[in-house]
């Protein structure tokens, strides 16, 4: 399977360090699988003009042909004014809209606040429902408590992590399993 985890914001740390942890956490359960963390912070990306993204180049291209490819998706990122980041909004705006179909997407949310945890409920899900993504229920929100010293010290948190990793890889795995009795009973 095809992991991509993205870290959804152009400023912070946190957000980076919690997909860090969840990047490793990947690693010890899904051996051979390729798993590619993406980090906005590192890449330069225009603004959405509405052309395909195959029509893209650079970090652009590399970026949408990333999350158009994957079989998984892990997008981290900070809640800023109550809302998702615009460099996130971005992206999806990138993107065509069924972008995400037949794609499993686990969520985390850094924020400075307990005030935004129904922030993903709220803001993200309905537009990765839009791009027709399936979307776990269940997301991991990390408040600025939770950090000391560059990581994560709240062991609450480190098992929440952990607990999306594994029940996001089952979920794909028994999708994929879904697919694949569905093409074989086609004789083409």
């Amino acid at each position: 399977m095809n992991i991509v985890l993205l870290s959804g914001s152009t400023v912070g740390s946190k957000t980076r360090i919690a997909m860090d942890d969840l990047k490793n956490e990947l690693e010890v359960i899904n051996e051979g699988h390729q798993i590619e963390l993406m980090d906005l912070r590192e890449l330069e990306l225009e603004f959405s003009v509405g052309k395909n993204y195959l029509d893209t180049t650079g970090d652009v291209y590399k970026l949408t042909t990333s999350l158009m490819q994957a079989d998984v998706i892990f997008i981290g990122f900070p809640i800023f004014q109550a809302s998702i980041p615009g460099a996130l909004k971005n992206v999806f705006d990138l993107l065509p809209v069924n972008a995400f179909r037949d794609k499993v997407i686990g969520l985390v949310a850094t924020a400075g606040s307990s005030k935004h945890y129904l922030i993903p409920e709220m803001h993200l899900k309905p537009i990765l429902s839009y791009m027709k993504a399936h979307t776990m229920q269940t997301y991991v929100f990390i408040e600025e408590k939770d950090f000391s010293n560059q990581q994560i010290v709240n062991d609450d948190v480190v098992f929440r992590l952990k607990a999306l990793a594994q029940s996001t890889m089952r979920t794909a795995k028994v999708q994929q399993q879904v697919f694949e009795e569905e093409n074989n009973q086609y004789d083409f």
